[in-house]
């Protein structure tokens, strides 16, 4: 069996207690050795839930002498400053998207790695789908042809206001449904094709009931004149969420989920979806955070290096840029 590691977990919200503790309870090469969060008596719940030794604060948990990765799972403005004292005392970090709220502070995160000789990784788990590794293939292999349009949706059904929890206050999260939701589709167009520099942003939102926007729409001109638009929204009316990307070459298409290829085969439009592993009880979703869980543990032991998370400097600059269109109504020229 793989030499054991012991991580630490800042944060037991949702992302938390549904995701990362049942994928981890689940591996017999990993100890959860202790938790923290500014709510103590929910850690304490979770701890004993999950068999977790000790509860403990922010600093002692990034000084615990046994852990050596910390995930965290904390409100988005944290996580800047987390990841940096976790790395400044010899750890690995897994954060919950996005790493920072600007793409300074993304750099900022990646010198501290640096710095310390440790690796950053930042919780994008849609990179890990067998389908997007298939999409992202035939267009790295040119199989498309010159893509030029890019298309994607994050699209959640509305959910009773309430008193709202940080997501929903400007000052924790950075922003509304776009960061919340457009991180992650924005970063999966952008990677599927390979990360062009982006030229321009233009960004539009609305704004119901909350201090931050429920709905937003981004249009970005990238690389050689690939246009990617992006709408993301917490009001969908509907049985179930929506997500999706579009991607459209000169030479073929690409859509998911579900998973369908096509290109051009002697001058006609051709299906080449490769086929897909067979379901099974595990959803696709679930199957991609263990993956990602999967790598950090890989980084930890030294099995795999970790690239630096540059391609997050983009992503949250382009994040800022839509921000500021939507503020100012006009593009923004990057």
């Amino acid at each position: 069996m793989a030499r054991k590691i012991t991580l630490g977990i800042l944060g037991t919200g949702a992302i938390t207690q549904t995701v990362h503790l049942p994928v981890l309870g689940q591996k017999p090469d990993v100890v959860v050795a202790a938790v923290s969060d500014t709510d103590r008596s929910k850690a304490r719940a979770i701890a004993a839930r999950y068999g977790i030794a000790e509860v403990v604060g922010d600093d002692a948990l990034f000084r615990h002498d046994a852990v050596e990765a910390i995930l965290i799972c904390t409100p988005n403005h944290l996580h800047e400053q987390q990841a940096i004292a976790a790395l400044e005392e010899g750890k690995h970090v897994l954060v919950e998207k996005p790493l920072a709220l600007t793409g300074v502070g993304v750099q900022r995160v990646i010198d501290a790695a640096r710095t310390a000789g440790k690796s950053v990784l930042v919780a994008l788990n849609n990179r890990f789908r067998a389908d997007t590794a298939a999409v992202r293939s035939f267009v790295s292999g040119g199989e498309l042809g010159d893509v030029f349009f890019v298309r994607g949706g994050w699209l959640n059904q509305k959910v009773p206001v309430g008193r709202g929890s940080w997501r929903q206050k400007k000052a924790l999260a950075g922003g509304g449904a776009l960061i919340d939701l457009g991180v992650q589709i924005l970063d999966l167009c952008f990677w599927l094709i390979g990360y062009p520099t982006v030229k321009r942003v233009g960004a539009y939102a609305h704004f119901g009931e909350l201090e931050v926007e429920d709905s937003a729409v981004v249009l970005a001109e990238a690389g050689a004149g690939i246009v990617v638009s992006v709408e993301v929204t917490w009001n969908l009316f509907a049985g179930r969420d929506r997500h999706y990307v579009f991607i459209l070459g000169s030479q073929g298409s690409a859509t998911l989920p579900p998973l369908a290829v096509y290109k051009e085969l002697n001058g006609r439009p051709a299906d080449v979806t490769p086929p897909q592993p067979a379901a099974a009880r595990e959803n696709p979703y679930t199957a991609s955070y263990r993956a990602e869980l999967e790598q950090l543990l890989r980084v930890v032991r030294g099995e795999e290096e970790a690239a630096p998370p540059v391609e997050h400097v983009t992503l949250m600059a382009v994040i800022e840029a839509a921000y500021r269109s939507i503020d100012d109504g006009r593009e923004v020229v990057l």
